[in-house]
């Protein structure tokens, strides 16, 4: 007999369980790709007929609704760009999960009239940073400081100093983002220092607005000036001073000194105040503004506003990491280096390895050269790449030789899959 007759016919794989149960997840086209490849495989005799069900039933299993893999972030680095910068809350995922239906976004269940889109996470934003009149969410910051400047200085002058003009990720320089807006640069100072007069120098008629910018991923040390806040607002005679500071935190934290923070930009003399979502403030991708209730207001009218307007899932989000629990981005930059390495421990002993002092980093452009003592599983070099490619996939630190494995960033109830994947590597390796 030929053996292909053996193998199940497509009409009995379609109906059976699995295959309904991976059609209301995946669709109806990507299963049927994987049943006919799997069929395909039986008839070329790469595949014995009688395991076609259960090989079926596997590839389904492992199919996920996205290409994106869940990554576990051994790498000791907080807000992992590379990695989607800030994991949500299990709050903030709730929220997204709520939201993802039909919901009240931009209507007033009571009267059934359209209403305002995004009044909750505003509140929640005031609430959590009431040094602020107003506030307004677009979708990252680079679109919240392009708004800012198109809104306040097209077809006028910029005021900043030289030796903020940086570039930040990807290659994107902001004073190209700038000069897309239509406003021009008016660079004062050096790179190393600018002074009070600098400013001074240049402000007049043609001035839109005096913009500061954190240089978030670099220090520059050693024959600095610069011009703060308090200056920049007696030297500004009533126009606008955005701030850029970048990083997202809201209030000073302890552990970072140099980080600047929303609360005291604004009560320093800020105007405006531009921030991200997604890094020390532990939410989703978006630009945040804060700050005066006219500008807010001229910001949130000007057309440009509708192209970078959040979704609801980035609303509700937000609104749940402001009003929810501590995010893990906090937990992850505050964990005690004793607890790290009890945990490290109890992984390492099982295998026989080392566990040596590790410092973390924020990540994300945000607090740089700030260390984050702590501690890691230190692994040989070639196991990163496997454990890269293992599932659940885990990223480590490659440094001098090692490869690194710091819980930082891991759930303190992902250790044992953090385990069982080191099982599985070394038995490769």
């Amino acid at each position: 007999m030929d053996p292909r007759r053996r193998i199940p016919r497509t009409d009995v794989l379609l109906a059976s369980a699995p295959v309904l149960e991976a059609r209301t997840r995946l669709g109806e086209r990507r299963v049927r790709a994987i049943v006919d490849g799997v069929l395909g495989d039986a008839r070329s005799g790469a595949l014995e007929p009688e395991e076609v069900v259960d090989v079926v039933a596997d590839r389904l299993a492992r199919q996920r609704s996205s290409q994106l893999r869940p990554v576990l972030n051994a790498t000791g680095v907080v807000v992992h760009t590379n990695l989607g910068r800030a994991p949500l809350s299990t709050a903030a995922m709730a929220a997204v999960h709520d939201a993802a239906g039909y919901v009240d976004v931009e209507l007033d269940l009571a009267t059934g009239s359209r209403s305002k889109r995004g009044v909750a996470a505003r509140q929640a934003l005031l609430a959590a940073c009431p040094a602020a009149e107003s506030a307004l969410v677009v979708n990252n910051g680079a679109a919240a400081l392009v708004l800012a400047t198109t809104a306040l200085a097209t077809g006028r002058e910029v005021v900043v100093s030289r030796g903020e003009l940086i570039e930040i990720g990807a290659g994107f320089r902001l004073p190209d983002l700038i000069a897309s807006t239509g406003a021009r640069l008016r660079e004062v100072g050096t790179t190393n220092r600018t002074h009070p007069r600098d400013y001074a120098d240049v402000i007049g008629p043609l001035t839109g607005c005096l913009l500061k910018i954190h240089p978030s991923n670099f220090r520059v040390e050693g024959f600095t000036s610069g011009v703060d806040l308090t200056q920049l607002r007696e030297l500004a005679g009533g126009l606008p001073v955005v701030y850029d500071l970048g990083s997202g935190l809201l209030h000073p934290d302890p552990l970072l000194p140099d980080e600047p923070d929303a609360t005291t930009a604004l009560t320093e003399g800020a105007d405006l105040v531009i921030a991200s979502g997604d890094k020390l403030l532990g939410g989703p991708q978006a630009g945040i503004l804060l700050g005066r209730a006219d500008l807010i207001d001229r910001l949130s009218r000007h057309p440009l506003a509708r192209a970078v307007r959040v979704d609801k899932l980035t609303l509700a989000a937000l609104e749940a990491t402001l009003t929810g629990p501590l995010p893990p981005v906090t937990a992850a930059l505050h964990a005690d280096a004793d607890d790290l390495r009890t945990r490290c421990e109890r992984i390492a002993v099982e295998f026989g390895l080392d566990v040596v002092p590790h410092d973390g980093r924020v990540g994300g452009g945000g607090a740089p050269g700030v260390p984050l003592p702590g501690w890691a599983i230190r692994l040989p070099e070639r196991l990163a790449p496997v454990l890269r490619a293992g599932n659940p996939a885990v990223l480590t630190r490659v440094h001098d030789g090692a490869c690194l494995l710091d819980l930082r960033c891991v759930p303190i109830d992902d250790d044992e899959p953090i385990a069982a994947a080191l099982r599985t590597a070394l038995a490769e390796v």
